[in-house]
């Protein structure tokens, strides 16, 4: 028998030691390209879907994919960072029925403020960042709770006047502010407005802050759902109504706020699904219109080169109930605004109850829900109601 036997195949004979190694180290070579490109595979996989996803961590030199950006203010996405520390401005905004009505650009602020002025008639202070219209007013004079409310905007007050101890807080505190003036304002003349004829732009408010070396603002505004959140929200809603076994969050369509007795400024609410606003109306039933004039017009007269009037519909609309009295001259308000007390925060069709918060004049207002924890706002227009506690909230 023999055991270690020399070929005879001359085949078998060539298998050589030698050509053994090379055949494996062939196949090691192999499995290294094939593992190789697994690699290169998931990678790109990965960098797919990273871009699509839109985040910015993984680049292999190749372009960035920010984030979305949003606004500060808003919520709603922006296309530059830089938009957040644009100057904002503070403009007070007249409600009579004495020529003040329909206001112009108030549907271009991020937020407004509406309180009593005096005798029951409501006014506005409301906070622009970037506006893209022409006109904004008319402008009138300041109260010191709404000085309160400016202040964490980080913005330049524009106004006509003021009450005393406004002009004097204003002063006192070292404000930015645009008092009135007739190179960065001007009035209207020829209509019914009256004396509610004092108007401004978003020009004239960048040319007057640049003459004063005010180029950036640093506002805080309030926390916000994101976009897609709400997308989400109100998709799931709409399945959960034609799921016979799902009971849906019950619509609140309708909603009223009553500063006092006086129907031409208590207001109306009614929830628009399809964009998910709330139009606003007067108790009257008369809508409220304003003016929404197209951005390259040079001061225009609002009654007749404005266009068609469109209807405020902000996104988010709260009602902060106050400790509001009379002043000592029996004609101007008293409104608490450091302190907290009940709100009432109506977005997405539905009502949040709980309560704000404001620590100082500085810091801005904390809204909260039942159990003390802050309401995060749908994207778009805010608009707060200072509801008086003699006043009312229904819906």
């Amino acid at each position: 028998m023999r055991l270690h036997s020399r070929p005879s195949d001359p085949a078998k004979a060539n298998s050589s030691p030698a050509r053994r190694h090379r055949t494996r180290g062939q196949k090691i070579l192999l499995a290294i390209l094939i593992i190789a490109a697994l690699g290169l595979a998931g990678v790109s996989i990965a960098f797919l879907l990273l871009s699509r996803s839109g985040s910015n961590i993984f680049h292999l030199g190749g372009p960035e994919f920010p984030d979305p950006i949003y606004s500060v203010l808003t919520g709603a996405e922006i296309t530059d960072a830089s938009l957040n520390s644009s100057p904002t401005y503070c403009v007070q905004i007249p409600n009579g029925t004495d020529g003040a009505r329909p206001q112009a650009g108030l549907t271009h602020a991020a937020v407004v403020f509406e309180a009593i002025a005096e005798s029951g008639i409501t006014r506005f202070a409301a906070i622009f960042q970037n506006p893209d219209t022409s006109v904004i007013g008319p402008v009138r004079s300041l109260r010191p709770y709404y000085l309160d409310w400016d202040t964490p905007f980080d913005c330049t007050v524009v106004h006509a006047g003021g009450s005393a101890e406004a002009i004097a807080a204003l002063r006192a505190g070292g404000h930015r502010e645009m008092d009135e003036n007739y190179t960065y304002m001007w009035r209207e003349t020829g209509t019914s407005r009256l004396w509610n004829n004092l108007f401004t732009s978003p020009s004239d408010l960048a040319a007057w802050n640049t003459a004063q070396g005010w180029d950036t603002s640093n506002p805080e505004g309030f926390p916000r759902l994101l976009p897609e959140d709400v997308d989400q929200l109100l998709r799931t809603r709409t399945a959960c109504t034609e799921d016979p076994e799902c009971t849906p969050e019950p619509l609140v369509t309708d909603f009223s706020f009553n500063f006092g007795n006086w129907d031409t400024f208590n207001t109306l609410y009614h929830y628009d699904a399809p964009t998910n606003t709330y139009l606003r109306s007067y108790a009257t039933g008369d809508a409220h219109l304003v003016y929404d004039c197209p951005a390259d017009l040079s001061q225009p007269t609002t009654t007749t080169e404005c266009g068609e009037l469109v209807q405020v519909a902000p996104s988010v609309v709260i009602a902060m109930v106050v400790e509001e009295h009379r002043m000592a001259d029996g004609y101007h308000e008293d409104i608490t605004t450091i302190g907290s007390g009940p709100a009432y925060m109506f977005q997405n069709g539905t009502v949040t109850e709980g309560t704000w918060e404001k620590s100082s004049q500085s810091s801005q207002i904390r809204f909260l829900d039942a159990a003390g924890e802050p309401v995060s706002l749908t994207p778009g227009q805010l608009w707060i109601a200072a509801v008086p506690e003699y006043g009312s909230v229904h819906y």
